[in-house]
């Protein structure tokens, strides 16, 4: 079975995919952090540069392998984790499941699916026009079409007996062996001709169990490692032993080295890299813990074919390049092999992320501290800026160092940290509190290095929370025994120390201004402090002990997580609770502000992401993952949502789509919680941030259609007066036309143009031009003379007929005087109203200046009656006025010098008696406050 990928859509079989229910706050946007896992890399070449590609689960990373770029994710994440991964020029082969994703530049192109439903894919080879495919015993061969670029055709199954080898180890094509593939069991080696599938060699069982294989640049050699140790150099076509090296270790991988020297690298369960040379017939070098042992040491090593590099990978989330150098022999002397210097890598947490923290202000870096013991800065823009914190302390005066070798043991697991940019470059500016240690350590982030200082704790107790002063200048240390010391963090030394607390610290924060300080403990105690007077001002007893707080410094608000599952918001300056937020079924694990400190966002042990609404107090937003959240946290500029989980080695990166669009603050039941797989959820690592934050569902649309949008009505009561919703400046503009335009004239007359040469001047006659003087006479006498006498004709009748008053049937008609001729046509004037409302006052001007002011007066009587109807309306209450003003000023006197026609003076009485209906209401409030008055005064 093959599906077929075309224009970036997916089409198979005609199913549409399901609806998925989204979060209305958080929409998925990408992982990072993800590098690397136990699945072997695979090294592609195009012409003289290679690219790596990487699995991370579900989905796959390409880089370059001259810089360690990323280039390119995975489009979409595959069905099942990845098992298998190859290359073929610029296109990935990725195994998954019993299925076979084609790949180019990260985008599924085709799609292959064994015939066995229960198989699973374990090894791929590519070569010529075939495509081998192992599970288990079973190799499927695949054949490609001429006019094709991969094989996608089922050409044959060959299975392995159990009397013909064991499971299947990996699939080899050795050099000028045409049509043919070398299956390595555990237990010997078959070679079979996959286009007539027979069975060619098969080679004697091994005493030991193979575990890999590698093709050697010699012809009909393999390498052969095995779980005992030992690397068996074996001739197919003479069926026997070329060399055996023994190793005190498990051979995981094997790599030659292919640009001149004789090298062979074997990488080990252990995480060393042993160089052996094959000439000398010796080990030459061993890197040791270049990866884990406890994720497995090395799963892959590769030399890049003719570079004197090697790449290796492990399930420790690390890539690394080491490269030899140069010998420094010369001449006839023995060659001195340099050992391989460190290169470049790219890595993460190989365990998962327990705290972190945005380093910058423009959501840059992320700080993140794991369980692995390291420190990590990750970078959101481009991962190759990100970098391990190196943990190397610093001399002494004397020379030694502050604690035993660095090299080998890292500082414990980081339990809080802290972090302030305000003073960074000039000294340390981050705090860490470590696991079952008695002080907190410093970071300077600029050098990207551990600090100089340690702060002990005042009490002797292990350090439990840390905290940094909005200058930079004061670094917070809270004991489990209740103390709190402040430290100098340019100089290192004991400032101020508090005593409050009778159990742990698990809080402590300072505002803006160093003016107050809050802390809180497993007592349930909350204490406020004027840190600059060292005094205490205070303490709030609660019901039950506090995990962990957040201030937020703009709004002078902080959270408390308690041990029965709720939220307390205090107010700092009145030292009061404000919210408390209930919801939650089990232990918060963290929590954070927004950056405008109206929302809360929350993590929990029972698996639910909440946004809480705090002017509301209520849950506006909820989400339930299929991993528990450890860590989330809101970014500087509120928009990225930053978690951990406790699986899974990297950091989710979230976009806040209220950055985008209004959203509803209505309160939410849990049933309305969407569900988010993480591993499906984060998949599409190839859309942007755009495309996430506006992806919506029926749902969304919805509730923002009903609730986040509200349309003004006209007006709320019909006997109310209401005023345009205009800009104010119009109806100035309307009242003052005439000052504005009398500001508006041209303060110099205008001039007489320059005269110009004599010779621009000259035409016809007089510059000698006969033929056109001929031409122009000759079109003036002729028929084209008869037609502009015409014209001018008709001009002068039309002109007679203007002074006569006498209106002209093909004159014509503006769209303003249509509107008002037809509004008294049907009496209804709501068309005319409305263009009149939205006109400039510049062309409301103009308009009402044109219109007839002669008898029998029809469009001043019809304006006039527009006006009452409007004005009847009680809307728009001072344009109308204002207009009526215009009329006056443009033909008061025409109206006053008629005042005896019948027809006018109806339309002003009617004007006149709607106008004096409406100042009822002025005597209403006149009355009122008449009485009012009277009362009070008695």
């Amino acid at each position: 079975m093959t599906e077929t990928y075309k224009k970036r859509k997916f089409v198979a079989n005609g199913d549409s995919a399901p609806k998925v229910s989204r979060s209305k706050v958080l929409s998925p946007f990408r992982i990072v952090g993800n590098v690397s896992n136990g699945v072997p890399f695979a090294v592609g070449t195009l012409g003289t540069t290679f690219y790596i590609v990487t699995s991370v689960g579900k989905s796959f990373q390409i880089y370059d392998a001259n810089t360690l770029h990323l280039l390119f994710v995975s489009e979409h994440e595959t069905d099942s984790a990845i098992t298998c991964l190859a290359t073929h020029f610029q296109h990935v082969f990725a195994g998954f499941g019993n299925k076979v994703g084609i790949y180019r530049r990260g985008r599924l192109e085709h799609f292959i699916e064994l015939p066995d439903s229960d198989a699973v894919v374990t090894n791929i080879c590519i070569f010529g026009d075939f495509l081998c495919v192992s599970s288990d015993r079973t190799v499927y061969v695949y054949k490609r079409n001429p006019q094709d670029k991969f094989a996608t055709i089922f050409y044959t199954k060959i299975a392995i007996s159990k009397l013909q080898g064991s499971e299947i180890v990996c699939l080899i094509h050795l050099p000028t062996y045409l049509n043919k593939v070398i299956v390595v069991t555990k237990s010997n080696l078959l070679l079979y001709n996959v286009k007539s599938g027979k069975l060619l060699f098969t080679s004697d069982e091994f005493s030991d169990t193979i575990t890999t294989a590698e093709a050697a640049p010699a012809l009909d050699v393999l390498g052969l490692g095995c779980a005992s140790g030992e690397i068996i150099l074996y001739n197919v076509r003479k069926a026997r032993k070329v060399r055996s090296i023994k190793t005190p270790v498990y051979v995981s991988s094997l790599s030659f080295r292919t640009d001149g020297s004789a090298h062979l690298a074997v990488g080990a369960s252990n995480g060393d890299l042993i160089f052996y040379d094959l000439d000398r017939r010796s080990r030459i070098h061993v890197l040791r813990n270049v990866h884990g042992e406890h994720f497995g040491g090395i799963s892959k090593v590769s030399f890049l074919n003719g570079q004197p590099i090697v790449v290796t990978s492990g399930d420790d989330n690390q890539l690394k390049e080491y490269v030899f150098d140069p010998s420094l022999s010369q001449g006839d002397a023995e060659t001195v092999v340099q050992p391989p210097r460190f290169l470049r890598s790219r890595g993460g947490h190989s365990q998962p992320p327990t705290s972190i923290l945005f380093a910058d202000n423009q959501s840059h870096f992320i700080l993140s501290a794991s369980s692995d013991r390291s420190l990590w800065g990750f970078s959101l823009r481009k991962d190759a800026q990100s970098q391990e914190l190196s943990q190397r302390l610093h001399k002494k005066k004397d020379g030694g160092r502050l604690a035993g070798n660095t090299l080998k043991e890292k500082f414990p697991e980081i339990l809080s940290m802290s972090i302030e940019n305000a003073r960074q470059g000039e000294w340390e500016n981050v705090v860490t509190a470590h696991k079952d240690e008695h002080f907190a350590r410093t970071w300077n982030l600029a050098t990207k290095r551990v600090g100089r200082w340690t702060l002990a704790t005042i009490d002797d107790g292990l350090a439990k929370s840390v905290a940094i002063s909005s200058c930079g200048n004061f670094g917070f240390v809270g004991s489990s025994n209740g103390g709190i010391g402040v430290y100098n963090l340019e100089s290192g030394l004991p400032r101020k120390k508090y005593r409050l607390h009778k159990k742990a610290v698990t809080g402590i924060a300072v505002d803006g201004m160093n003016r107050k300080m809050v802390s809180c403990g497993l007592d349930g105690i909350v204490g406020f402090y004027d840190f600059s007077k060292s005094a205490f001002l205070g303490k709030l007893q609660l019901d039950a002990p506090i995990t962990s707080m957040v201030y937020h410094r703009s709004s002078d608000l902080f959270a408390l997580a308690l041990d029965d599952f709720s939220i307390i918001v205090v107010d700092a300056v009145t030292q009061k609770v404000v919210r408390q937020l209930w919801g939650h079924t089990n232990r918060i694990s963290s929590f954070d502000f927004s950056p405008d400190g109206r929302w809360i966002v929350s993590t929990s042990l029972d698996a639910s992401i909440r946004t809480w609404d705090l002017p509301t107090g209520t849950c506006i937003d909820g989400v339930r993952l299929d991993s528990v959240a450890s860590n989330i946290k809101f970014s500087p500029n509120g928009d990225f949502v930053a978690t951990t989980h406790v699986i899974g080695n990297g950091i989710s990166i979230w976009t806040n789509r209220a950055q985008f669009k209004p959203l509803p603050t209505r309160q939410i039941d849990e049933e309305e919680f969407a569900q988010i797989s993480l591993s499906s959820s984060f998949g599409n690592s190839g859309t942007s941030v755009l495309d996430g934050a506006f992806e919506s569902n029926d749902t969304d649309e919805s509730e923002v259609g009903d609730i986040g949008h509200y349309k003004s009505v006209d007006q709320i009561n019909g006997d109310m007066i209401t005023l345009s919703l205009g800009p104010r400046n119009k109806f100035k503009t309307l009242l003052n036309l005439d000052v504005i335009r009398q500001r508006s004239k041209p303060v110099e007359p205008p001039k007489k143009p320059e005269k110009a040469p004599f010779f621009l001047k000259l035409s016809g006659e007089k510059v000698g031009d006969d033929a056109v003087v001929r031409e122009k006479n000759e079109q003036f006498n002729g028929e084209d003379g008869q037609a502009q006498q015409e014209i001018e004709k008709k001009s002068t009748e039309a002109e007679e007929q203007i002074r006569k008053h006498k209106p002209i049937a093909t004159a014509f008609e503006s769209r303003f005087t249509r509107l008002l001729r037809e509004g008294h046509s049907k009496q209804d004037y709501t068309s005319f109203l409305d263009e009149l409302v939205n006109l400039s006052p510049a062309s409301v001007d103009m308009e009402i200046r044109s219109l007839n002011s002669f008898e029998p007066f029809e469009e001043l009587i019809w304006f006039l009656e527009a006006l009452t109807e409007g004005l009847r309306s009680n809307k728009n209450f001072e344009l109308y006025e204002a207009f009526m003003s215009l009329l006056l000023k443009a033909h008061g006197d025409v109206i006053h010098a008629n005042s005896d026609n019948t027809d006018l003076s109806a339309a002003l009485k009617m004007w006149g008696a709607t106008h004096t209906h409406d100042k009822k209401i002025d005597e209403i409030v006149k009355f009122c406050s008449s009485v009012a008055n009277f009362v009070s005064s008695a």
